[in-house]
Order: C-alpha cells, then sequence, then structure tokens
C-alpha cells in the first residue's frame, strides 16, 4: 500500500511509461507496472516527471523591488549597484519579507523547491539578514531556502563590511559569500577570498563567492579561489559564481585555469539570463556573449548548474521564477543545441544544482525525498523547448500546486479542434 503513486511516467534519462511508488514522504518504488494500490494515483500520461528544480544562485532580499526608487536606465550592473544602494536604506523588514515570500508563491507554480540566495550585508542594519531569517523559517515547509552572506559593497571596501558580515553568520546565515572583483584593487580582491575562505574553515561552512562578473580578462579571482579552496581544505564546498570573465580570457590562461579548477572541486554557477544581458555593454562590435566556459568545464568534469539571479529587480527587469526559462537562454547563448548538450542543460537545473547546494536524498531514485514535479511535455527536448506547464508539483509526497494544461481550441475546418500546446502537435493528437 503507497500513499501515492504516479502511473505512466517519462522520466530525465529517457525511461518511459514509469510507476513512482511514494510512502510517506520518500520514493519507495520506481518500475514499470508497479503492483500494489494508493490513496491516490495520479496518470502521468506519458509526460515528463522530474525531480523539483534548484536555484543556485538567486537575489530574494532585491526580487521584485523593480522600479525602487527608480528604473535603472542604463541596464548596466554597476547601475544596478548603484541604485541598490540608493534603496538599501529604505528597505524595511516588512516590505522585504512581503517580496519574498510573493516570489516563492511564484516559484513553487514552477516546481522550484530548493533556493540559494545571497543576502547583502553591506548595510550594517542587516534589515536584510534579519528579514531572509524569518522567510527561511516560514517556507521552511514547501522550500528548501540557504542563505549566503554577500558583501554586496565590497568585504573591505564597505565601511563596516567586515563586521557585518560576520555578524550576519552569527545569525544564523548558511555559508560566506563574497565580491573580490568590486574592492578597490585586485590585490585587495585577492586578499578578501583568503580572509572569506578562512572564515568558512573556521567555521565549517561553505563558500560561494560572486567571482570574476565582469568583461576583463584580467580579473582571474577564481585562480586565488581555487588555490585557496585546496589550501583551506574545502574542495565540493566552494561555488564560483558568474566568472564572466572566461569568456574573455586567453586560451592558453584557460588551459592552466581550468585543471585547477578542477583540482579543487569548484562548482560553477554561470547565470545565462543575467551574464547575457549584463556584460558587453562596453563593446560596439563584434559584441561578447558573456558568458563563461560552460562546454569546456563541463567537459573538464566540473559541476557546473545554473542560476536565475535575479527577477525583476534593480539588475534584471523581466525574470519569471522559471528554471526552464534558464536553461532555454544557456542553449542559445552557449550554442549547445545537440541532443547530449539539452540533456546535460536539464541535470544543470536539477542534479547539478542539487550537488552544489550539498541536498541530501535529491532525485529519483528509491529513498530519495518526494519532491516532484510533472510538467506538460513528453522528455527533456521538449521541456527545455517549450517551458511547459507544471501540471502538479510534489513536496515530500504530497501535491502543493497544480495548473491546468494548456490546450489550444482550434476553429478551423478539417483541423483537429484542440491542441495539446504542450507538445508538437504532429507527436500527440
Amino acid at each position: 500500500m503507497f500513499d501515492l503513486i504516479i502511473r505512466n511516467a517519462n522520466l530525465p534519462d529517457g525511461r518511459r511509461g514509469i510507476d513512482i511508488g511514494i510512502a510517506g514522504e520518500k520514493i519507495a518504488a520506481v518500475e514499470v507496472g508497479l503492483p500494489g494500490e494508493a490513496r491516490e494515483v495520479i496518470d502521468a500520461t506519458n509526460r515528463l516527471v522530474s525531480p523539483s528544480f534548484v536555484d543556485p544562485h538567486f537575489h530574494m532580499d532585491a526580487t521584485l523591488s523593480l522600479g525602487l526608487p527608480r528604473m535603472n536606465v542604463s541596464g548596466t550592473l554597476l547601475e544596478g549597484i548603484a541604485l541598490w544602494g540608493e534603496l538599501r536604506p529604505l528597505l524595511t523588514r516588512e516590505a522585504l519579507v512581503e517580496r519574498a515570500l510573493a516570489y516563492c508563491d511564484l516559484a513553487v507554480g514552477q516546481g522550484l523547491l530548493h533556493i540559494r540566495t545571497h543576502v547583502d550585508t553591506s548595510d550594517p542594519r542587516l534589515v536584510t539578514v534579519e528579514a531572509m531569517l524569518e522567510i527561511k523559517e516560514r517556507v521552511a515547509p514547501y522550500i528548501d531556502l540557504q542563505l549566503v552572506a554577500f558583501p554586496q559593497d565590497g568585504y573591505y571596501r564597505a565601511s563596516e563590511g567586515v563586521e557585518s558580515l560576520e555578524r550576519a553568520l552569527d545569525m544564523g546565515v548558511d555559508i560566506v559569500g563574497g565580491i573580490p572583483h568590486f574592492e578597490r584593487t585586485m590585490q585587495e580582491g585577492a586578499v578578501s577570498v583568503e580572509a572569506l575562505c578562512r572564515i568558512a574553515a573556521d567555521r565549517g561552512l561553505p563558500v560561494d563567492m560572486h567571482c570574476d562578473e565582469t568583461d576583463d580578462p584580467m580579473s582571474r579571482h577564481i585562480e586565488t579561489l581555487a588555490a585557496e579552496t585546496v589550501r583551506f581544505g574545502l574542495k565540493g564546498r566552494v561555488a564560483g559564481s558568474h566568472l564572466t570573465s572566461m569568456h574573455s580570457m586567453d586560451n592558453y590562461y584557460v588551459s592552466k585555469l581550468i585543471p585547477l579548477m578542477a583540482e579543487a572541486e569548484i562548482n560553477v554557477i554561470p547565470n545565462p539570463l543575467i551574464n547575457i544581458m549584463l556584460q558587453g555593454r562596453h563593446d560596439t562590435y563584434p559584441k561578447r556573449r558573456g558568458m563563461t566556459r560552460v562546454r569546456e568545464l563541463m567537459a573538464a568534469g566540473l559541476n557546473v548548474s545554473f542560476g536565475h539571479d535575479c527577477v525583476m529587480d534593480p539588475w534584471y527587469s523581466m525574470g519569471s521564477g522559471d528554471m526552464l526559462e534558464v536553461g532555454h537562454m544557456a542553449i542559445h547563448v552557449a550554442q549547445m543545441s545537440g541532443l547530449e548538450d539539452k540533456k546535460k542543460i536539464f541535470d544543470a537545473l536539477t542534479v547539478n544544482s542539487a550537488r552544489a547546494l550539498g541536498l541530501e536524498n535529491y532525485g529519483l531514485d528509491v529513498g530519495c525525498h518526494a519532491d516532484l514535479v510533472i510538467l506538460q511535455a513528453e522528455d527533456v527536448l521538449e521541456a527545455l523547448r517549450m517551458k511547459p506547464t507544471r501540471l502538479a508539483v510534489l513536496r515530500r509526497g504530497k501535491v502543493i500546486a497544480r495548473t491546468v494544461p494548456k490546450i489550444t481550441e482550434l476553429q478551423i475546418e478539417g483541423r483537429p479542434e484542440r491542441i495539446d500546446a504542450g507538445y508538437n502537435p504532429t507527436a500527440r493528437p
């Protein structure tokens, strides 16, 4: 006897017609023709069932603040940072909580149940930290939320940056962040990397740094981060986010850098939507894409995952909380259009991101948490192409969100009356 059975599911690895039996909060069986009964049965009708989506890089304290106190006219990273600096003194805990909860509602509907968010610690009031700690507790029943202590204005550059970051960690923030390329000098940036890795080692915490988010090929803090990761025994517990300068580096230097990153087991987190929007702003033509070397990093065995980064905030006026939108852009900007490429892109939204976050019991194997999404698509290729409706979202074995299928009704003589818009019309009547 199961609590719930999902029948006729297609899985991301290509298996089709699979039944998934759920007992309590865990997956108890994954097989064809699963015998037994359940209190509830969902017929997936040969649609894709995936583990819930994971966003390894987000800014929840800024989300949905678009237009406050003004718009980013230039659309650049630096104006976005300046604009956030104008908004920060006006922030209240209540407003931060309200916007974050609204975003979490959106995320659940998209099947996004695991998020790592960077929390600005540059304001010594730490109202952002207070608000995000409250959010973490309130959404815990349906979203795994990890918090990064993020010195937006620079660990050393901000007047009380060092003290504020330590206080944020004392308050319960999970992860040590940094932004070395935003310090006053390259040397000061390198020193900040060493100091922050030392803090993480002393406290037994992971590290996730905004690293080299710039078009400058001489911004090479990822090299320092990899070296300090090895030095402090942090292998596998460190993420380098963005890494856009790698797009502009020469191939010889990168041929040295990537093996060093692999030795340190760095988790790589590009953010395709934001990277292609904000980078290359000083170029005329040819204009750089501004995203790191995804294909080469994957080929070297590094764990690469993709973040959404921003939704309707000072840096990005768009966004939907849909990780498939992130993957859709990654296919284009990384030029990974092959069938196997697309499967790797899908993994970067799910299993790779879960690995970067250190999530336990994640996936579709027996014993994993029953955190699942049923999509209006037949396979991962269709999911990435169509960004389809999430028909059902399960958290720990219980349905927490449903959306009706998208159906188009045609009024054309001699043609079908209804088309399931989640599919190629030639694939299913």
